[in-house]
């Protein structure tokens, strides 16, 4: 994945609020206009409600033929149930991803006995950087451990919990590769991303977790480890119970759906146990949304070089599209085109715009929200940021808008297509489950989704529109912000386990 380093850029602009501007097309020199054309149709051409309804019918054959198949796909949790909304109390809930750890004490209420029945009480979040990734062995893990203490000793019922003998429940959100094999066991597959404590790959991500913990004497027990788009499942179902599914966008693309276990091929569950306390017959499944797409997704050529010059070409064909690590990338490939072949930038590309890279998405998010005809602020802000002599001029501001607006307008297409492939999966393997719900409310987390302008409102359009034409009876499908989910999840993840036991 192309290693995003966001610059903090156009501070004044806040608002990321449609602002109508789409349709406001300027006058460009004939060159720069053929492109600006060219541009626009090979990124909207086929963005029709009529060609994402195809789209969305060949992801769901892709899908369900990975339902059988695939060993990186489609993949069954060890979470069967979803939360019932009766379960109660403080739990402890880590996320751990590639450059920052959070601890949480997250508390629920029961469903409906309050309006804040799930909450974060308390939240610190400690930055894992290249210190803390060069950290050997086990002083990783003690180093989680020691950031746990510390935020415990801030709270006075978690402080209470340290003096009994009834160990504070915790939930972890891992954000690397695991094999888990319960659903408060997993072995580490790897971790990448310049960590030095890889010779614990192999070892129980519970019981390295758990003895650092002891050696920092904490009375805390591990109940639950979930992956991020579980836990978002988890933390929607739990306040919405017409919930079974989620979806996870920002920087990468992931998916998780509620299915069940008798649609997934038996080779995908190994060897493994089921839970013998409740009669099972569904699983969360991870869905690794990223790697599908392939055959259903048209492409552009700029969208070709990124896929080629990536380290792993054709892995995660729909994320390349669609996430948010990619959109400034794909971008920033039309513009060096325009450099070289109709003298944008006067013909000479600012040094830093030249790095993969170097575009990241709260660029685009601001110069697409920047209201002002002249672009203004943007152009200022866009000089600022890549270090430019001078500015670029009204012209060219409306031109790198209006690349802009093609390429996230393609990203909100191709992601409704994907989510309507999924709520139709659901619809066609477990439709007697969805009888007593009037619509599927789908989770969403990540900055793309919830933070980028407009861009939930216009899926959500789309979806309407796909469920209408597509005209069988289909439930109505619910976007809906799914926001802190790793660490909610986690928590009701240990609730559910403690609640199962």
């Amino acid at each position: 994945m192309i290693a995003i380093h966001p610059p903090a850029v156009f501070p004044h602009l806040r608002s990321f609020k449609s602002t109508g501007l789409e349709d406001a097309l300027p006058i460009y020199g004939p060159t720069m206009d053929i492109l600006l054309k060219e541009v626009q149709r090979l990124f909207e051409q086929q963005l029709k409600i009529e060609s994402l309804l195809t789209m969305s019918k060949k992801l769901q054959v892709e899908l369900k033929e990975r339902l059988q198949s695939s060993s990186q796909c489609m993949l069954p949790s060890h979470n069967y149930e979803l939360p019932t909304g009766k379960e109660h109390g403080t739990y402890l809930a880590l996320e751990v991803g590639g450059s920052t750890l959070r601890v949480a004490l997250v508390d629920l209420s029961r469903r409906n006995c309050s309006r804040q029945h799930l909450r974060i009480r308390r939240i610190v979040t400690s930055t894992i950087d290249h210190n803390v990734r060069d950290l050997r062995g086990v002083a990783f893990f003690d180093w989680i451990a020691e950031k746990v203490g510390e935020m415990l000793l801030e709270d006075r019922v978690a402080c209470d919990y340290m003096q009994l003998k009834e160990p504070l429940p915790m939930g972890i959100a891992w954000s690397f590769p695991i094999d888990q094999t319960s659903i408060r066991s997993g072995n580490i597959i790897g971790m990448g991303k310049g960590f030095h404590c890889s010779i614990y790959k192999g070892h129980d991500l519970g019981e390295l977790i758990t003895q650092a913990c002891e050696r920092a004497n904490l009375n805390i027990r591990l109940d639950a480890i979930v992956n991020d788009s579980s836990a978002a499942v988890l933390s929607r179902a739990y306040i919405d119970p017409s919930t079974r599914l989620a979806v996870i966008l920002g920087t990468g693309l992931n998916a998780a759906i509620h299915l069940p276990i008798s649609s997934l091929h038996s080779s995908k569950f190994g060897c493994r146990e089921f839970p013998t306390a409740v009669d099972t017959t569904h699983v969360l499944v991870n869905t690794e949304l990223s790697m599908f797409g392939k055959r259903a997704f048209p492409t552009t050529r700029w969208d070709e070089i990124l896929n080629t010059n990536h380290m792993l070409p054709d892995f995660q064909p729909m994320e390349y599209l669609i996430a948010g690590g990619y959109l400034g990338e794909i971008v920033r490939l039309v513009l060096v085109e325009a450099t070289e072949t109709v003298a944008l930038f006067g013909g000479i590309l600012p040094f830093t715009l030249s790095k993969p890279g170097s575009l990241d998405t709260r660029t685009l998010a601001a110069i697409e929200a920047d209201a002002h005809p002249s672009l203004s602020s943007s152009c200022q802000g866009f000089q600022e940021t890549f270090s430019m002599l001078i500015p670029p001029t009204e012209k060219e501001m409306h031109f790198i808008r209006q690349v802009i607006l093609s390429v996230t307008r393609r990203s909100k297409c191709y992601f409704s297509a994907a989510v309507h492939a999924l709520s139709s999966l659901l619809h066609d393997l477990d439709y007697h489950t969805l009888q007593d719900v009037d619509h599927i409310c789908i989770g969403c987390d990540g900055s793309v989704i919830n933070k980028y302008p407009g861009y939930m409102a216009h899926c959500q359009a789309l979806l309407d529109q796909l469920v209408t034409l597509e005209n069988g009876g289909r439930k109505r499908v619910v976007l809906e912000s799914a926001g802190e989910s790793a660490v909610l999840g986690a928590g009701v993840a240990a609730a559910m386990a403690r609640t199962e036991e």
